[in-house]
């Protein structure tokens, strides 16, 4: 027997896909008689058909390879020169920023005079500062 056009019908009631309708086999001959949305009603309200449950995708894999991931990985999967990952330009402006950062906070709070800011400026400028630490050393005595 041909169910498709009830197997459609109880789709559309259900709301669900053509896939999930499942027919019981009990009530073939009702099945077979419905040929309206309000006999298909009837027959899901009476059990004779219903819709399968949703199928979800299993997370089992996922948390395997997330666990594996969170364990970190080594030095060994570093590939390429540490100037590839990180260009020197790109340091370079990264250190720049934070150290004139740093230089417009302290004129700000009033820590350095605008003469020492200016000086200090010119030498994160011109590449003497290596870092924060260096610049905050070179305040404390320009302070002096």
């Amino acid at each position: 027997m041909n169910l498709r056009s009830r197997r459609r019908l109880a789709a559309s009631v259900l709301g669900v896909g053509e896939d999930r309708v499942i027919f019981d086999e009990e009530y073939s001959d009702l099945i077979q008689d419905a040929i309206t949305r309000s006999t298909i009603r009837g027959l899901v309200g009476f059990g004779a058909i219903r819709a399968a449950p949703e199928k979800g995708s299993s997370r089992g894999r996922f948390r395997d390879r997330s666990a594996r991931l969170k364990r970190g990985r080594g030095a060994g999967s570093t590939e390429g020169p540490s100037k590839a990952r990180m260009p020197r330009k790109q340091a370079w402006m990264t250190k720049v920023r934070a150290l004139r950062w740093r230089l417009r906070v302290a004129r700000e709070r009033e820590e350095i005079s605008a003469d020492a800011y200016k000086a200090l400026y010119q030498q994160v400028k011109g590449g003497q500062v290596r870092g924060v630490k260096h610049l905050l050393d070179l305040m404390k005595e320009a302070k002096k």
